[in-house]
């Protein structure tokens, strides 16, 4: 069943908001528009109104398996009536155990495998910085322009998505080396996917051969498709460079799976997407636990096994709860073919995403892997220049009409619904988002009134 919307009365939602904003930081929650979620289920949203709306965000991609899934909720409730917490920073409990081992197991190639838990996505990559230096004896990282990897000071300093995320903080992490990430939608004339990947491949080794040596140089972090940065995905020829770049030079190739990982690109992990890549350590959040509090690090035995207890624990890491929802989330992609129905409902929304792009001059660029996309909005298809005032407009109209999305980096809608959603609610999604173009085009839709940025 789709989204029915109540008369779109956002009373008791802004009456909520302006109580919290008394106490709530502003750093705290990214501004888009008036929205208290009451419940969900499925790709379905209601909110304290009673307003209810198709889920186009998916929590940032941490619920693929859906809202309230059933065998997650279960799984929670049983587990909870056994043991809520008891820190696995000294001992032992059988959620935990069984999922080390199954994502140990489940990890991309055929090296043995170890885990380490924390409690988010941030602190999973902080884990990739410990390791890869522990393990080679080297001081600096490499990661990404446009990238995000977390909130901590650690993965703060490797992230490149916002000036916020540096602003009045520095200094941050000293030893990260920001490195562009290919973008195949603004080549320069004439170029081929080739002279892409070779461009950037350039680029990124340009550090290397001026200012950073390579034998000291733990890991290169990356994200296969970026999440944040617009759902970007680097040419193949591009990711074998690199991947065989860090093998020559004693580097180990990291991945950041927290947003792309968990079924969402149509693969059980982003890095899925190219041919035999098998990474030292990566990083997973986000759908693990199905937005539940739980993040792990996943690497070759030998690495993870470089650091001594207590290098990497929390007290709340690795909860039994939290374990036993992410057991349950693995069931749930597994039971429901929900890996398989990203690639094919994946398919079926980037054509209606193109054909929305041939009668909308705005609509610039469909990327799309799996159930998963980001369109990018434009004022024209010859400049390419970013729109993010049209593209405001469209998620507020959207918003209005039933649908929950957001946008990143000012203009790129970002489309990552729950895995679960059904044909009938994307038909309906997509059809408003196909009017709110048609609306913004006409002059029909006015920004919100609001004294704080929208958006990223």
């Amino acid at each position: 069943m789709g989204a029915q919307t109540v008369g779109h009365n956002h009373e008791k939602d802004k009456r909520l908001i302006d109580r919290e904003n008394q106490y709530f930081a502003t750093a705290g929650r990214i501004n888009y528009y008036d929205l208290v979620i009451d419940s969900a289920h499925g790709a379905i949203l209601k909110d304290v109104d009673g307003n209810e709306y198709i889920d186009l965000l998916a929590s940032a991609s941490a619920t693929n398996v859906g809202h309230t899934n059933d065998l997650v909720v279960k799984a929670i409730q049983d587990q909870a009536e056994k043991l809520i917490h008891y820190t696995p920073a000294y001992f032992h409990h059988v959620p935990e155990q069984e999922l080390a081992e199954k994502l140990a197991k489940v990890a991309p190639g055929s090296t043995p495998k170890k885990v380490a838990f924390g409690n988010s996505g941030s602190e999973s990559n902080d884990a990739i910085i410990k390791f890869s230096r522990a393990y080679t004896g080297r001081q600096y990282i490499v990661s990404y322009m446009n990238s995000y990897h977390g909130s901590t000071y650690g993965s703060m300093a490797l992230s490149g998505v916002s000036l916020n995320m540096t602003r009045k903080m520095g200094p941050l992490m000293p030893g990260v080396v920001h490195v562009p990430y290919p973008d195949l939608y603004r080549r320069e004339a004439g170029e081929s996917e080739h002279d892409v990947a070779v461009r950037f491949f350039e680029a990124f080794k340009q550090p290397f051969e001026s200012f950073l040596p390579a034998d000291e140089v733990a890991c290169v972090l990356i994200e296969p498709i970026q999440g944040d940065g617009g759902l970007v995905k680097a040419p193949e020829e591009y990711m074998q460079l690199v991947y065989n770049f860090c093998h020559e030079h004693g580097i180990l190739f990291a991945v950041d799976e927290i947003n792309q990982g968990m079924g969402r690109t149509g693969h059980m992990w982003g890095i899925q997407n190219y041919h035999d890549i098998e990474p030292d350590l990566m990083s997973v959040g986000k759908s693990l636990a199905s937005g539940m509090p739980l993040s792990a690090v996943i690497g070759k035995a030998d690495i993870m096994e470089s650091l001594a207890a207590p290098a990497h624990v929390f007290t709340t890491s690795g909860n039994p709860v939290c374990c036993a929802a992410a057991l349950a989330t693995l069931d749930a992609l597994e039971k429901d073919d929900l890996i398989e129905k990203s690639k094919v409902d994946g398919e079926y929304a980037k054509q209606r995403f193109e054909d929305m792009k041939e009668h909308h001059e705005n609509v610039g660029d469909v990327r799309m892997f799996g159930l998963n996309g980001g369109i990018e909005l434009v004022t024209d298809k010859i400049s390419k220049k970013a729109d993010p005032d049209f593209a405001t407009k469209v998620i507020s109209y959207a918003f209005e009409h039933g649908v929950v999305m957001i946008t990143l980096r000012g203009n790129i809608l970002r489309f990552q619904p729950p895995l679960v959603i059904t044909r009938q609610e994307l038909d309906q999604a997509l059809d408003v988002l196909d009017e709110a173009f048609t609306a913004v085009e006409n002059g029909e839709v006015s920004l919100p009134d609001t004294d704080t940025k929208i958006g990223w």
